[in-house]
């Protein structure tokens, strides 16, 4: 059997060189995190030039979490804070899976509406509804403070969640290219077979969209499991703060002049783990949902 060669042409030598250039550059912040939290804190600021700490540890680890005693944390360099990382976590799920779900699920209906239904005024809706893309989010802010506080939401995942679950301008024209994309013979013969619109989208048309539900549901995980500004503002106590804020309190509890860094890195680093496990596990979902060939 012959073999395949692969010509090697400078023009892919290029690609490739910015390809692992802008990996590096994307990959090298976490690894930095990563690599201050394995640091000593007395060493923090005299072995800060090494790729690799010279006495790696994993007491910030543990003080973070609360499992070494304050004397322990102290001792360390540490504030003797820490984070109940567990109870955090639990708090970072809900609010984003509660986000992702509910988002997803409207956007798709909205998006299936303006791909397939005719009903007066739709084009003029879509078009307000994308012109939405250009409103900042930063101005919507106040407005939903003011109407989650007069509805004594706040504290609640209920006042953290309301403003976030309907849908989103950029989702629903995604899902809205993608319905339009499905054939309408697909549609056409589950109407013979006396489905009506409603099990038709959710028969047909949703078990054929996994790869861009997944992509949105995911988009928005990561979009809600990293905000901080809204869960600060509406969701400070105990039984609703998410890691995000954990992790500015923790900082805020140094006694001393300047942050706890390497625990807050380590803090940091746990924070980002469980998004990337998710990032790992449905990456090629959302790989080959960017594939598809419905933009129109």
């Amino acid at each position: 059997m012959s073999r395949i060669r692969t010509k090697v042409s400078p023009g892919r030598v290029a690609a490739w060189t910015v390809l692992v250039i802008a990996l590096v550059v994307t990959v090298f912040p976490f690894y930095w995190m990563v690599r201050t939290a394995l640091t000593p804190a007395a060493d923090l600021y005299t072995d800060s030039t090494g790729l690799v700490p010279d006495h790696p540890t994993m007491i910030n680890f543990l003080r973070v979490l609360g499992l070494t005693s304050q004397e322990e944390a102290q001792a360390a360099g540490g504030s003797g804070a820490h984070v109940d990382f567990l109870r955090y976590l639990l708090n970072s799920v809900v609010y984003s899976g509660l986000i992702a779900a509910l988002q997803t699920l409207f956007c798709a209906m909205a998006g299936y509406a303006f791909a397939r239904l005719r009903f007066p005024g739709r084009d003029v809706v879509f078009g307000v509804l994308i012109a939405a893309l250009m409103v900042p989010p930063i101005f919507t802010v106040l407005p939903n403070f003011v109407l989650v506080k007069d509805l004594g939401w706040l504290n609640t995942f209920t006042g953290m969640v309301a403003p976030s679950v309907l849908m989103t301008p950029f989702a629903v024209f995604f899902l809205r290219q993608f319905f339009l994309s499905i054939p309408r013979d697909v549609e056409e013969a589950a109407v013979l077979d006396g489905v009506g619109a409603w099990g038709i989208f959710w028969r047909v048309v949703m078990p054929m969209s996994r790869g861009p539900l997944i992509t949105i549901g995911l988009t928005t995980t990561v979009w809600a499991w990293k905000d901080y500004l809204w869960p600060l503002l509406t969701g400070r106590e105990e039984q609703t703060r998410v890691l995000t804020v954990a992790l500015g309190i923790f900082q805020q509890q140094s006694p001393n002049t300047q942050p706890d860094w390497t625990g807050l890195m380590a803090g940091s680093a746990l924070s980002v783990l469980p998004v990337l496990v998710l990032l790992i596990a449905l990456g090629r979902r959302l790989v080959e949902s960017l594939n598809f060939t419905g933009m129109k």
